[in-house]
């Protein structure tokens, strides 16, 4: 799908961050990575290493089980959960984040037909704007007007797009939400605006 193809009269865009404009793996990696160098460094354990055993189990098990894969696997101190998590907030990566090639192009289009572009994003708030700050948008941050949903409510419930509508003045109607999971296909149709699937572009 391409730009041409969405109905002209929409005239806000509302996406999620994470896998939608890009790939989230492309930050919790070098994160990785950052975290196994200091684990390096600390304990003498081979960061190459760690950081295949961190990808692994991001793989196989979730984000959410990473730190207690590799306490297990490298019998490493629990006082280093902290650290992962201190980092996954405020890390300063290695390499630019790179949006996937299709959404930058289909925000240059919503921008040259001078329609709206919001970022509604779950998470917490600070990791959340590290990411962004480290995306590379070739120009376009300056279009870009960011919710993070967590300050209001998390999506799906419907507080945040509620707000953004009234704060910009928009109809339901011309608005089109994309995402990539439940969660902001429930929220949409919560708030009774259009929804597309970001895998529809990818």
């Amino acid at each position: 799908m391409k730009y041409s193809d969405i109905d002209s009269r929409k005239n806000a865009f509302i996406f999620e961050l994470d896998d939608v404009l890009y790939p989230e793996k492309d930050y919790l990696f070098q994160v990785y990575y950052l975290f196994a160098s200091l684990l390096e460094y600390t304990e003498l354990i081979d960061a190459k290493e760690t950081t295949d055993l961190m990808v692994n189990a991001y793989n196989t098990q979730g984000k959410d089980s990473v730190f207690d894969y590799i306490k297990e696997q490298l019998n490493i101190n629990e006082k280093y959960r902290q650290n992962l998590e201190n980092l996954l907030i405020t890390a300063k990566l290695p390499l630019k984040l790179l949006l996937y090639a299709n959404m930058l192009t289909l925000l240059q289009d919503i921008v040259v037909d001078r329609k709206k572009i919001f970022i509604v994003t779950n998470g917490d708030p600070r990791q959340q704007l590290n990411k962004i700050k480290q995306t590379e948008w070739h120009g376009l941050e300056k279009y870009l007007t960011t919710y993070f949903a967590d300050e209001i409510m998390p999506k799906p419930e419907p507080d945040v797009i509620d707000q953004l509508l009234k704060q910009h003045n928009l109809q339901r109607r011309e608005v089109l939400m994309i995402g990539n999971s439940e969660t902001d296909q429930l929220c949409a149709g919560a708030c009774g605006i259009d929804y597309l699937s970001a895998t529809d572009f990818l």
